[in-house]
């Protein structure tokens, strides 16, 4: 019998909370009612989902769905999102594609780590994940007096429409992920 329980996969044979069971039941529910998404969502599925608090009562919804699944993924995003934050009104739907940091190799170890597995190289990618369908056009580092560090990301200006109004939701849910402050702006043009 075909169930959203085929919409995710947990590591580990872990049971899935009561949270992420609603989310593969939203996606199941869109592979089956939606015919634009059906044969795209038919190989999909997710690993995990949380809710994120962003600011007084608004929230996110972040998903992880498998690395190898995200060229996938990013071929229907954007319908994808828009259908799930109807099904989840009022809170914003983030796409992330699980990554994994591996550790630095032993002194004499002939083993080499993989760049894509260095802990800058995975939050970068998932900065990347996060404000997706817009790109990344600059950063800025600002270090503080006092050792801490902000860090400024400008984002491409043509898709200021589609995500404005989810600036603080990438800062928020950037910050409970990889535990660094960020700001996102679109930058400045000359007349």
């Amino acid at each position: 019998m075909y169930t959203s329980m085929k919409k995710i996969h947990k590591d580990k044979d872990v049971e899935p909370t009561e949270f992420e069971e609603s989310v593969a039941q939203a996606f199941f529910d869109l592979e089956n009612t939606n015919k634009d998404l059906k044969s795209d969502l038919k190989d999909l599925y997710i690993n995990s989902a949380v809710q994120i608090d962003v600011s007084g009562s608004r929230k996110a919804v972040v998903i992880h769905v498998p690395y190898r699944l995200r060229k996938a993924f990013r071929k229907v995003h954007v319908k994808l999102v828009r259908e799930l934050e109807k099904k989840f009104s009022g809170k914003d739907v983030i796409l992330i594609a699980t990554r994994r940091i591996l550790r630095p190799p032993k002194k004499g170890s002939a083993v080499q780590r993989p760049r894509s597995r260095t802990l800058t190289a995975v939050h970068e990618a998932m900065l990347e994940d996060i404000v997706l369908p817009a790109e990344i056009v600059g950063k800025r580092t600002r270090y503080a007096i006092d050792g801490s560090k902000l860090m400024k990301v400008f984002l491409d200006p043509k898709e200021r429409n589609n995500t404005e109004y989810k600036l603080e939701t990438f800062s928020a849910v950037y910050r409970k992920l990889a535990g660094k402050d960020v700001v996102f702006e679109f930058p400045v043009t000359e007349a």
